[in-house]
């Protein structure tokens, strides 16, 4: 169901924040942020077959966030920065919303110092 007034979210980008939803597929990325490696290498750390961790693959793969490619008798993947880099950007468009917060934070920490202060001040 769409909302009336809002504009239809990407697909792409929707199959990027649904891939790191998941915190074994964020600690993937993590680890392949570091360099390529193989389903195996990937496994090692994780509690889960090689089936398994193949499907979260499948899954960051889709949603453009790795690559995987044949290297002689090898499947490693490597992280891929454009779909990493378009979901970045549509965080960043929030970040006036986040300035202007952090802003009225900062005025209400500075009033209630004052505040404080002055209520020091008069004992």
């Amino acid at each position: 169901m769409e909302e009336s007034g809002y504009i239809k979210d990407d697909p792409g980008l929707d199959a990027i924040f649904s891939a790191l939803a998941d915190p074994t597929r964020r600690a993937i990325l993590s680890r392949l942020s570091s360099g390529q490696a193989t389903v195996n290498e990937i496994a090692a750390p994780f509690e889960m077959s090689q089936p398994a961790v193949s499907r979260h693959l499948k899954v960051l793969e889709r949603a453009g966030l790795i690559e995987r490619f044949v290297d002689e008798q090898r499947r490693p993947a490597r992280l891929k920065a454009d779909n990493m880099a378009l979901a970045a950007d549509w965080i960043a468009e929030f970040e006036a919303f986040w300035t202007g917060s952090f802003d009225q934070l900062d005025a209400v920490l500075a009033s209630m110092k004052l505040a404080d202060r002055k209520e020091t001040d008069h004992e």
